[in-house]
């Protein structure tokens, strides 16, 4: 009889492990794919919306002294148009408000962090305005340049590699975020290619 019982104990006790230890494993699944999904707090998608979540979404609304006004934009300053590209989350389809269109060379850029942290790739956009001594436009594809852009945390004086370059206008929108309603301002760039007429 007492053999029954300690071999009875033995058991329960063993299930109770099996139970505590499948929901402890459990948990690490989730926190590991809850971190992996939200980084430092917004998505991290490298498909078709980039990793933005050290960006600095909405701006001063100051430009380069030397960027040039677009003469006829597609989009005129005060009109709406649709986002088609979303550089982060709740970008894409959201309505637009046109508040500054330039003339420029907007280029897709990688780079390291001067803050440290993973190489960001293929960013969307810098401009050749916010490029430090960068000689004529465009740069060619592979071309090192340090940049003032502060669009992002640590891209203040990074050194960036062009990985392509566009002779566009580009626009400052300001807009709200379809996913959590968040007004953005002043955010730069977006071009002529990411926007729709409303």
């Amino acid at each position: 009889m007492v053999l029954n019982k300690n071999r009875l104990l033995m058991l329960v006790a063993a299930f109770a492990l099996l139970i505590l230890s499948a929901c402890a494993d459990n948990s690490t699944k989730s926190e590991s794919a809850h971190s992996d999904k939200t980084g430092h707090g917004e998505e991290m998608d490298h498909g078709d919306e980039m990793d933005h979540s050290m960006m600095n979404h909405s701006s001063s609304g100051e430009v380069p002294a030397t960027l040039k006004t677009a003469e006829n934009p597609k989009f005129p300053v005060g009109s709406k148009a649709i986002l088609t590209d979303g550089h982060m989350s709740g970008m894409t389809g959201a309505e637009a408000t046109i508040v500054g269109a330039y003339d420029t060379t907007a280029y897709i850029i990688s780079f390291e962090p001067t803050t440290g942290g993973k190489t960001i790739e293929n960013h969307k956009w810098v401009i050749h305005e916010e490029l430090i001594d960068p000689g004529e436009a465009p740069l060619s594809p592979g071309t090192e340049v340090k940049t003032d852009a502060t669009h992002m945390t640590g891209m203040e004086n990074a050194t960036v590699r062009i990985d392509d370059a566009v002779q566009t206008t580009v626009y400052m929108v300001d807009f709200a975020l379809t996913t959590t309603g968040e007004e953005m301002k002043n955010h730069k760039w977006v071009t002529d290619s990411e926007l729709a007429t409303k």
